[in-house]
């Protein structure tokens, strides 16, 4: 029988904050993107759209299951701190910007800020990087 620690590893108040950010992404993309996904051209490329709306229905597991989806979290703060440095910081330093550079770097930068102080950093290096993973190939004959 296995028990269940993460009451013990994370407190409530924590998963409610995470819950909430959950919340934050859920309306946040539905209200961005979800029109875009909806109602869109025949001809319309649609990755990004469909790329944060599967980000958007996975959120809804991490209002059951917050420490579970975790690493949705840290893939939003790994894409928002990519776009941030590799786009939004150099196109504000050169002066040259989309239109939507101010919508884009306010959203993204609230992202890279939120998502750090949200995240339960020490039950992410216990369970994800400390924890062994599973091995790589079969032992022994067979597939067992």
């Amino acid at each position: 029988m296995t028990t269940d620690l993460t009451a013990d590893e994370v407190s409530l108040a924590r998963l409610y904050v995470l819950r909430a950010m959950y919340l934050l992404l859920i309306v946040g993309l539905g209200a961005d993107n979800l029109p875009e996904l909806i109602s869109h051209e025949p001809i319309a490329r649609g990755v990004i759209p469909s790329l944060l709306g599967g980000i958007w229905l996975l959120a809804f597991l991490g209002l059951k299951q917050p420490l579970k989806m975790l690493p949705l979290l840290m893939f939003e703060l790994a894409w928002k701190a990519t776009w941030l440095l590799a786009y939004g910081l150099p196109q504000w330093t050169s002066g040259h910007r989309p239109q939507t550079w101010p919508v884009d770097f306010k959203a993204i930068t609230a992202g890279v800020i939120l998502t750090p102080l949200v995240i339960p950093w020490g039950y992410v290096y216990r369970h994800y990087a400390k924890t062994p993973g599973p091995r790589w190939r079969a032992r022994g004959r067979g597939w067992n």
